[in-house]
């Protein structure tokens, strides 16, 4: 999706306010950065009129932008378009519930004992606890190595 500047003396104003007022909320710049491609994405889509946008048309701005882009990028674009519709335009949001992220989880980089305890007394199956252990003791080695390759400074 397009994120040039569109050319559009209205939108321009409420461009040029968005990105003071996101910094003088403290935003860090890559966030300040972040919202602004995400206004100049939404303008362009919309023609530069975005006071009175509707569900519909968001839910299929957000439908369209998930087929180009992150999950992520859809999270920026709608935290960028929330700060602009409740400190610019000043109107009430209304959160779009249907734009929900996938569910991850994400095992942490490196286990404590305890947690490997956890992990092996809630496995009850004794080739899952093997496989677990080979699979921790792969992992050990293999962190030996790494140090060994690598030259103390």
């Amino acid at each position: 999706m397009d994120t040039t500047m569109p050319n559009d003396p209205r939108f321009n104003q409420y461009y040029q306010k968005h990105v003071k007022l996101l910094k003088l909320s403290g935003f860090r710049p890559k966030t300040v950065d972040a919202y602004a491609r995400a206004l100049r994405r939404i303008g362009n889509y919309f023609g530069c009129k975005l006071d009175n946008l509707s569900s519909d048309q968001l839910l299929d701005y957000f439908h369209d932008l998930l087929e180009e882009l992150s999950w992520s990028a859809v999270k920026l674009d709608l935290y960028g378009l929330r700060f602009f519709y409740s400190k610019v335009l000043k109107k009430p949001w209304e959160d779009i519930p249907l734009i929900k992220p996938p569910k991850t989880s994400r095992i942490p980089d490196i286990l404590s004992s305890a947690e490997i305890q956890q992990l092996v007394d809630t496995t009850n199956r004794m080739g899952r606890i093997s496989f677990l252990l080979i699979d921790l003791g792969c992992i050990l080695i293999s962190e030996k190595v790494a140090e060994a390759l690598v030259p103390s400074p």
